[in-house]
């Protein structure tokens, strides 16, 4: 048995869909559960959706008929016959989002976040599993919260580890066995609580579920399908000229996506390496071709890899006596990071100052500022990026750094970060 994913670029309208189903049509004869996410941009146009309702700066309605509009498009273009089912379904759940955003918010931000843009997975599996039966590819449709447990940490949901194998293995894998050559067509990014309230496992986080699946159930291998070649050494948005990684080590794996790598999603390496679990990262474009394999290896990275993170915000940390930043300070500071939620991206302590690099969050960084002014001076730069490089040499550093003020610089043996901006 295999898992793959596919996300929002795979499925972002009708052609799309139908390249989905001609790569699985190259699988007859295995077993597959496919994560697929939201389509296009959804998830963006739902954490609008969100926005509007939560916070009353905007009509909710006329995004909610964008979404509405975008996903009959789509439909449009697989489906002859408008009474198709599918489209009721589609009706269905818009009605229901209406519904509930013509009330008052009654949870936090972030569980009424869940709820919305969740919506995205939900859709867009069942327009692919009914595109699917509709050209005669045998598959399931699944809703994944049914084995996904999780605490109540809305937009990051810490799985019930416990609870989610045994389900998934009461469940989801004797549905995939007695289906023959079947297919479990399921959504990423999504779980649920205790309570019945959905959560979502971080943004980008249908490569996490992937993984879920893949160790919950022992399976051979993990496909995250994308619109480039495989891992690259750069992003092809920074870089114009980039270069495929063949193989990767799940350490290598993980410093990049530790460090900003968006090919994969940070938490999707560790459940794979602990059960030696292949992922391979391929194209959807070019199905044929194999593309990039992480497994267990002791092969290094042949080239630099280049990180590029913008938006960034430089944060200064001072006692207000001029006293040392010692232990106690550093964890009173880190107590307040992870209370407000807030990721550091890079670190740098002297004497007297810590210096913190994270991304702007218009919602949750004005308040950790606040609180950490309550005990310290609080200096920051904003519109700042943050670069990694993996493997660096100087060759590479004043590559990336030229024309560019470098406000905060760390190396380690194998990695450099620099925060800067321009000279």
């Amino acid at each position: 048995m295999k898992v793959f994913k596919f996300g929002g670029a795979s499925v972002k309208d009708a052609e799309a869909v139908k390249n989905v189903a001609e790569i699985l049509k190259r699988f007859p004869d295995e077993q597959l559960m496919v994560v697929i996410s939201a389509m296009g941009k959804t998830t963006n146009a739902l954490e609008r959706l969100t926005n509007a309702f939560f916070y009353k700066k905007e009509d909710p309605l006329p995004i909610l008929e964008e979404i509405r509009q975008y996903h009959i498009g789509i439909l449009q273009g697989l489906f002859d016959n408008p009474q198709h089912p599918v489209f009721d379904e589609l009706h269905n759940t818009i009605v229901e989002l209406e519904w509930a955003i013509e009330d008052e918010p009654t949870h936090t931000y972030d569980c009424e976040y869940d709820q919305i843009v969740s919506l995205g997975e939900l859709i867009s599996t069942k327009i692919v599993a009914a595109y699917l039966q509709h050209v005669g590819i045998k598959s399931t449709w699944r809703d994944i919260r049914d084995v996904i447990k999780t605490d109540n940490t809305y937009r990051e949901g810490k799985v019930d580890w416990a609870l989610t194998e045994k389900l998934i293995r009461e469940d989801f894998l004797p549905a995939l066995q007695n289906s023959k050559t079947g297919i479990i067509i399921t959504q990423g990014f999504l779980g649920v609580t205790s309570e019945n309230f959905t959560t979502t496992l971080g943004r980008e986080g249908s490569d996490y579920t992937a993984a879920i699946l893949a160790y919950c159930t022992d399976a051979e291998g993990v496909t995250i399908w994308k619109d480039v070649s495989g891992v690259l050494n750069a992003d092809p948005k920074w870089f114009d000229e980039t270069q495929l990684i063949p193989q990767l080590t799940y350490q290598d794996a993980i410093e990049l996506t530790y460090y900003g790598a968006t090919v994969i999603h940070p938490k999707t390496i560790k459940p794979l390496q602990n059960k030696n679990i292949p992922l391979y990262v391929r194209s959807f474009l070019n199905p044929e071709k194999e593309g990039t394999k992480i497994h267990h290896t002791q092969t290094p990275l042949p080239i630099p890899c280049f990180i590029f993170k913008v938006d960034q915000v430089l944060l200064t940390i001072s006692p207000r006596d001029f006293s040392f930043i010692v232990e106690e300070n550093l964890s009173s500071i880190f107590n307040l990071f992870s209370k407000h939620g807030v990721k550091i991206n890079t670190m740098q302590n002297s004497a007297l100052s810590f210096s913190i690099c994270v991304d702007q969050n218009a919602q949750k960084l004005p308040t950790l500022i606040k609180a950490l002014q309550e005990q310290y001076r609080v200096l920051y730069n904003d519109k700042i990026e943050l670069v990694t490089i993996r493997y660096y040499d100087q060759q590479t550093i004043d590559r990336v750094t030229k024309d560019k003020k470098i406000l905060l610089e760390v190396k380690s043996r194998y990695t450099a970060q620099m925060v800067m901006k321009d000279a």
